[in-house]
Parts: C-alpha cells; sequence; structure tokens
C-alpha cells in the first residue's frame, strides 16, 4: 500500500473515531463507513490489518491522555502549580542527574517528551545534540514496551552475573 493511501485512511479513520461514540463503534463500522468515504474494500486483508492498527494506536493515545489527564488532576491537588521550567520555557518533568532531565516542549507545533543532557553556557543550561525527543505517539509506544524493556534488561543481567 503506498504511503498516500495509508495517510488517507489513518485520517478518515482517525476522523471517524474522533466523532464516535465509542461506546457504539466497532472497528467493523469504522472500516464500513471508512469504506464508502475513500471508496476503497477496507475489508481487504492489507487494509483490513492497518485500520485495526490505526485504531489501536488511537485507543492507546486516548487511555494515556485519559491518564494523563488524571494524573494531572490528582497532581494539581498536591502540587498547587510548583512546575520548573528551563530557559526555553520548557516544563522540566525531572532531572535524571545534573545533566539530564526530561522534558516537555512543544516543537514547530507538535508535543515532545525529550530526554537529554544540558551543558552550561554564560550561565545558561542549555540543551545538546546527546538525547533523544520523542512524539506523543512514539512516547505512547515507548511506554507500552516499559515492560517488555525491563524483561529484557532482567535477562542481560542474569547472563551478565
Amino acid at each position: 500500500m503506498d504511503s498516500e493511501t495509508r495517510e488517507k485512511i489513518k485520517k478518515t479513520v482517525r476522523e471517524l473515531l474522533e466523532e464516535a461514540d465509542m461506546n457504539e463503534m466497532t472497528e467493523y463500522k469504522i472500516r464500513q463507513v471508512a469504506s464508502k468515504r475513500l471508496e476503497l474494500d477496507l475489508s481487504e486483508s492489507k487494509y483490513k490489518a492497518y485500520v485495526r492498527h490505526v485504531v489501536n494506536a488511537f485507543l492507546e493515545e486516548q487511555k494515556a491522555k485519559q491518564e494523563e489527564e488524571e494524573e494531572e488532576a490528582a497532581g494539581d491537588d498536591n502540587n498547587n502549580n510548583n512546575n520548573e521550567f528551563d530557559d526555553d520555557g520548557d516544563l522540566i518533568i525531572c532531572r535524571l542527574s545534573d545533566k539530564r532531565r526530561v522534558t516537555l516542549q512543544d516543537f514547530r507545533g507538535k508535543t515532545l517528551i525529550s530526554i537529554r543532557e544540558y551543558y552550561k553556557k554564560d550561565g545558561k543550561e542549555l540543551p545538546s545534540s546527546k538525547g533523544i525527543s520523542l512524539t506523543e505517539e512514539q512516547w505512547s509506544t515507548l511506554r507500552k514496551n516499559i515492560p517488555n524493556i525491563e524483561k529484557a534488561v532482567r535477562k542481560m543481567e542474569s547472563h551478565t552475573m
């Protein structure tokens, strides 16, 4: 399937999911309505698997947003807005060490979670190129796979002992 078709399917399916009553909507119904809108038979296996992927990604994002909102609500009660920001105005989520931190930033209209090393120059802490910035979708995928990562680390550690 070409990238243009993938994008059209993704956009249409996400629009339908955003408009849908999630208590009533099914993947099958999404495929039916999207098929009509796109004039494309999404019941074919190559399309069906992709639609399932888009639906699952959407549901994971919704779950993460709901958890985030719940955490924020709980945090607002405990935190009283004691948020820390860096020199660029990015929210510092946590400091991993003196030089490393996790920040939440807006870059060209996209929210990014950055895990990065910082250095000092002229009294300012500046981000270095050492690190990674993840989109919300990439962050969701990483979070979902943390148990697998921890399992692999434990297995690796057991081999080295």
